[in-house]
């Protein structure tokens, strides 16, 4: 093992290609991953903190030695998370990952925006979504990347739950909420005010009054539906007929988040909406 390999976060030698690729296309992007004693942030810290200690020609004030002290933690806290997202999402790769694809702009962009997170459920959310983005180059935008930045657990708890409720419908998450003050969904934390909240945000529209509805259904079509791996099949006998599917459709950036919120089914719900949509259930 190289001098190099031994002081780098990861062994490079130790890793698939997919990972591989990954980890130098970040080191070319934002430094300070892979290479010897943390690089470049970290390194000029150290030797300004040196320069202070050496009491140099320089007047240095008790008030300079507090603020870079104060940065010197800062900047080795921010190193902290981002070696700890990146590991994790490591482990995440799949092994026809295209970590190569991923656009230099997104990455710098990622870690600028995630290295304050020291979280642990959050860091792990970054790491699934620097995954998810290796693993399919395009698969989150940069405004869902700067969306979640903002986001605090609160609501990110809050919309893992709302994500219990989500079937695979027509091709795409849904998550069915027929009503927002029934007590299936009120003891999971769901209710008006809290989907009206997650709608401010930007993560789902909500209609409690109108709902919303796929129209113009075929006479005779016949469609699967999914709730965890368990499914439904729904058939239309009639013309031009509807499905409901709630008050809450997800927004691109909630469509894009559902993917990677680690959310699980609630007990209860699939036979909840087998009762709702009964008329089409076959």
């Amino acid at each position: 093992m190289t001098k190099e390999q031994s002081n780098s976060i990861v062994n490079l030698g130790n890793l698939g290609k997919p990972a591989d690729t990954l980890v130098k296309k970040i080191s070319s992007a934002v430094g300070g991953i892979v290479a010897p004693y943390q690089l470049q942030r970290l390194a000029k810290a150290r030797a300004a903190v040196d320069v202070i200690q050496a009491q140099t020609e320089i007047r240095i004030t008790d008030l300079h030695r507090r603020a870079m002290g104060r940065w010197l933690e800062e900047e080795a806290q921010r190193q902290e998370n981002m070696e700890t997202i990146t590991t994790t999402a490591l482990s995440l790769l799949n092994s026809d990952a295209n970590a190569g694809a991923v656009n230099d702009d997104w990455i710098v962009n990622f870690f600028d925006k995630s290295r304050n997170v020291s979280d642990g459920q959050m860091r792990e959310l970054w790491a699934r979504i620097l995954a998810g983005e290796a693993n399919d180059p395009g698969t989150y935008s940069k405004r869902t990347v700067n969306f979640i930045a903002d986001l605090d657990k609160s609501e990110a708890e809050l919309f893992t739950a709302l994500c219990g409720f989500a079937w695979q419908v027509g091709g795409a998450l849904a998550p069915l909420v027929f009503d927002s003050e029934g007590a299936i969904y009120n003891k999971h934390g769901l209710n008006f005010n809290s989907l009206n909240h997650l709608e401010t945000i930007g993560l789902i529209k909500f209609k409690p009054l109108t709902g919303f509805a796929r129209k113009h259904i075929p006479g005779g079509a016949y469609e699967t539906v999914h709730y965890y791996g368990r499914k439904v099949e729904l058939h239309w006998p009639d013309n031009d007929s509807s499905l409901a599917v709630g008050e809450v459709i997800l927004t691109r950036i909630g469509l894009e988040l559902a993917t990677v919120c680690e959310s699980g089914p609630v007990d209860g719900f699939w036979e909840y909406v087998n009762e709702k949509w009964n008329a089409h259930v076959k």
